[in-house]
């Protein structure tokens, strides 16, 4: 089942999109790096860029990064709730 999940912009979290229920990353919708949650609760680490991925919940080492329904690589480390999801941590 895909659904689409846009938290809204504002002060108390960043604005995100989550569009399938297996996914373990929000893509981030703006550029509000000193914010360190996410529309609508969950922890989200400040500096991470607009279109970037933030971690939905722990992702362990060798467990696969799953965005928009579809696996798009495996950690390499053991990543936290919130973590930046990228090149360092995701192959």
């Amino acid at each position: 089942m895909v659904t689409t999940s846009i938290g809204p912009s504002s002060e108390n979290g960043r604005k995100h999109v989550v569009v399938n229920n297996h996914d373990n990353v929000a893509t981030l919708l703006d550029a509000e790096l000193a914010l360190t949650t996410l529309a609508g609760g969950g922890p989200c680490a400040a500096g991470i860029p607009f279109g970037h991925k933030a971690a939905l919940r722990p992702i362990a080492e060798g467990e696969a990064v799953i965005k928009y329904g579809v696996t798009i690589g495996h950690a390499t480390a053991a990543i936290a709730a919130g973590e930046h999801v990228h090149v360092h941590n995701c192959e």
